[in-house]
């Protein structure tokens, strides 16, 4: 070789191998190069779309039933309140009707005594001055006998009178004379045979008697007849 052969070959730089240099070199060149863009079906299978924690969807769900429970709490309360309220409404009206029904029955309980009351105090003081009407009605009788007309017209006035008196307070006499035999106002204390009347009529009056509305004090004494006809038995159906 030429000496400028030698000159220009030690002028050109030479490659000295070292290991492994191949592989950093074509590692160096991966990185380099850009990345491959990656297609949206694997974009969309990389990147899923954010989901609620189960703790947060747990928590709403337990808030959610809570709430249905406290309303449904509250309308069987109220439901229990009404109840209530419709249940005691119902005890004050039966107390009342019951208070009612007794007041009633108190009143005229009351109004029956009162009226009892005053018949038996009537009836005493009519049976102490029935005596005083007897006398009144003998003295009649003497003055009539012996003809002493002054104290006849007196007396009979003051019989009149206190006749009237009782009468007002509900005292009427019974004075059956010709009338049927009544066992529950007469006593019979003799028989006259009288075939000219029916059977058990009242001949004469002894002692007139006397009622206190409809109460009988004191029966009239009487005689009945007998030897007569029957009397015929009065229907009550008959007008």
């Amino acid at each position: 070789m030429s000496k400028d052969g030698k000159d220009k070959a030690a002028q050109e730089p030479r490659e000295i191998p070292i290991d492994g240099a191949d592989e950093v070199t074509e590692g160096a060149a991966e990185a380099a190069a850009p990345a491959p863009e990656a297609e949206p079906a694997e974009t969309a299978e990389a990147a899923p779309a954010p989901e609620a924690e189960p703790a947060e969807t747990a928590e709403a769900a337990e808030a959610e039933a809570d709430s249905i429970e406290e309303e449904a709490e509250a309308v069987v309360a109220d439901a229990e309140r009404v109840a209530k309220a419709e249940a005691e409404a119902a005890a004050m009206r039966d107390k009342y009707l019951r208070l009612q029904a007794e007041w009633d029955n108190y009143r005229k309980r009351t109004a029956e005594e009162a009226g009892e009351m005053r018949v038996r105090a009537a009836e005493k003081l009519m049976g102490d001055l029935l005596p005083v009407m007897d006398d009144f009605e003998r003295a009649i009788a003497h003055a009539e006998a012996n003809g002493d007309a002054g104290l006849l017209d007196g007396v009979k006035a003051i019989s009149t009178k206190l006749s009237e008196s009782l009468g007002k307070h509900g005292l009427e006499a019974i004075d059956p004379a010709g009338e049927a035999f009544d066992a529950l106002e007469h006593q019979a204390v003799g028989q006259v045979e009288d075939a000219s009347v029916p059977d058990e009529t009242v001949a004469q009056v002894y002692q007139k008697g006397y009622r206190l509305g409809k109460k009988v004090i004191r029966p009239a004494m009487v005689t009945i007849s007998t030897g007569g006809p029957k009397r015929e038995v009065e229907s009550d159906d008959a007008e």
